[in-house]
This record gives structure tokens, sequence and C-alpha cells, in this order.
């Protein structure tokens, strides 16, 4: 936010008189439109400025739309403007790019976005997945060893993906012993229920669109694989760097928000099938194959362990998977991913 070169203003106004000029220009266009941020004279933004906070088709992320329409943000001082993407890809490059602040995804793919070089932190754990991601079959295809030399589709280097690899491996089978097509998680679903590929690795509520192919079913799921697939809000290391406070807010605001939805079950649902653009019905189908995650629940997750529980383990399954499987060729930094300071200090 500038004002032309050679106008009189610039030149009268220097230091923080610019500043705070900039300051209520920001806070007189908040008044009006969206703002995704105001710049100050240094190139940094506002400690008030607004949050950019963005977030998928998934029911474990589906809260932060409770929160927004509660009041929850801004009861925990904070404003937040939710960026809600169709593409589930596109949020996780938003992040890496720097045009929102932070972001819900998955450990498997921060760590991908860490390992090209990324600065990004988990500063919390959503959920875990305890059934909403399937592996889906036609009919006649009974079991995991039965893909041998079937086609399977799904967004590469994704959870679905990682289950895959996972559900064969306890098949005693490899990715090699699959033909592997390679589709962003929509049209996966998409093309198996047209019958172009045999099978498909979709999340919920995708699972839902592909299971309408008739006779199609699970063959495996990520209740199978315990742990292996949790969900996070992950920041910016420059967000992170410059606005601790406010991600603090954020992560308290998950908490009050979880507290809220328990005591009002039935309106939060009203609430997130109209954001997945599901009925109510479908949503609370959702609710078994998704743990939303306490603060207990966070406390031990970011405890360091050699358990699937723990996500220093759950990270190092990762990594090795997308080494062995091609989808990177440096090894993820893990210095730094997981920050417990922000759950730890709600702790009671």
């Amino acid at each position: 936010m500038m004002t032309p070169a050679g106008h009189p203003i610039s030149k009268a106004i220097t230091g923080t008189t610019m500043t705070s000029i900039l300051r209520l220009l920001c806070a007189v266009l908040l008044g009006t439109v969206t703002v995704a941020s105001c710049s100050l004279a240094d190139g940094s933004t506002p400690d008030d400025a607004p949050i950019t906070l963005g977030f998928s088709a998934w029911p474990g992320w589906f809260p932060w739309e409770v929160a927004a329409e509660k009041g929850f943000f801004l009861k925990n001082g904070i404003t937040v403007n939710l960026r809600y993407y169709d593409n589930y890809t596109d949020s996780l490059t938003a992040l890496t790019d720097g045009d929102i602040d932070a972001n819900s995804q998955t450990l498997n793919d921060t760590l991908s976005s860490v390992a090209e070089g990324s600065r990004e932190t988990i500063v919390l754990v959503n959920d875990n997945s305890t059934g909403n991601d399937q592996i889906i079959a036609r009919p006649g295809i009974r079991s995991m060893a039965d893909l041998k030399g079937k086609t399977v589709a799904a967004e590469e280097g994704t959870v679905d993906h990682y289950l895959l690899m996972l559900a064969l491996k306890q098949a005693g089978l490899t990715a090699g012993d699959v033909r592997f097509v390679p589709l962003a998680t929509d049209a996966a679903a998409e093309q198996f229920v047209a019958g172009k590929v045999d099978a498909v690795g979709v999340f919920a509520p995708f699972t839902t669109i592909a299971l309408k192919r008739p006779g199609s079913r699970a063959l495996a799921t990520s209740r199978d694989f315990p742990g292996a697939i949790p969900d996070h809000l992950v920041v910016s290391g420059a967000f992170l760097d410059r606005r601790p406070d406010a991600v603090q807010a954020l992560v308290k605001t998950w908490f009050d928000t979880i507290t809220w939805i328990s005591a009002h079950r039935a309106e939060a649902i009203q609430i997130m099938a109209k954001r997945a653009g599901v009925s109510p019905a479908e949503y609370v189908s959702y609710d078994a194959g998704t743990k939303i995650f306490s603060l207990e629940d966070n406390l031990r997750a970011f405890e360091p362990g050699d358990t699937p529980a723990n996500l220093s383990y759950q990270a190092k399954s990762i990594s090795d998977f997308l080494l062995e499987s091609g989808l990177t060729q440096i090894r993820p930094r893990l210095d730094g991913l997981f920050d417990p300071r922000f759950v730890n200090a709600l702790r009671r």
C-alpha cells in the first residue's frame, strides 16, 4: 500500500508517522472490504492485521467454519479470513508461496513441502483419520492382493497414495505390482465412478462419490493403520517468527471451538455439512472416520517417542515413504517441524 512516487505526502511522511498512517489505512479498509494483508513501511504486516487461514474438504477441518460463524476467532482477539480451497493441493501451494499465513494440511504433505525447502511448522493436531481415507475397488476385486496388475488412481504424494503403499505392503505387494494413475482426488473419484480405473484412493467426502459405483467396496482404510494420517494446523515460518501471539490465539480458538461443538452437536453439524456440501446425515457418517484431537491428545502426540501415536515416529515413517517412492530426493529436515509450545501453554 503506497502513495504514487513523487507525491508530496510520500516525501513528508517518514518513520513512525508512516507506520501509524498505514495502520489507520488498514483499519479503514477492513471496515469496507476483505483485505488479505496490509504492509507496513518495512514490508511487514501490523500485529493486528487479518490472518489468512486455508482449509479444504476434510471433516477434521470443517470446525474452522464453526469457529468463524460463532465468533471464536474474534473472542480470542484475532481477525481471520478463512480461505476455502476446492482443490486441496492449491492450499499447499498457497502456504509455500506465502499467499496465506496458515493452512490445514496433513503431515505427509507438510513433509513434502519441507523437503522442497519451505519453512513450515506444525503447531496443532486437528485430527487423525480413522477410516475416512479409503482404497475403494470395483466389483470383483475382494482384497488388496487382488489389485496386482490393476489400475489404481490417487493424488500422487498425498496421504491416500501413502495409504495405498501401506496397504500394498501389508498384502505383500509393492508399488510396481499395480499401475498407478496420478490424479487430483476429485478427478480420481470421478474416473473411478466412470469405470476408467479399477480402484481409487480417496478421502471423505470423495469416498461418498467413489462408492456410488455399483458394487464398489473399501479394501483398506486409515482405520487399519492407526496414527498414520494425522492432520494439522501448519503455519509459515515467517508468520510464526512475526506473530507467535496470533498463532497462540489460533490454537486457543481450535479448542474453544471443539468444546462448543461437543455441547451443540446438532447446530455444529448443520454448519459443517453446509460447508461440505452434503446433508447432515451424510456428515454424521464421517464422524466415525475422524478422531478430533483434544488438548490431551495433542500433548501426547507432540511427545517424542517410537510408537504410532507419536508425531516424531510418523514423520520418520512418512519421510521413508517419500524417499522410497521417489517423491523427494532429500530427506525432510525434522528440526523445528513440531512446535508444542502453543498446546503446552494451554495445559490445565
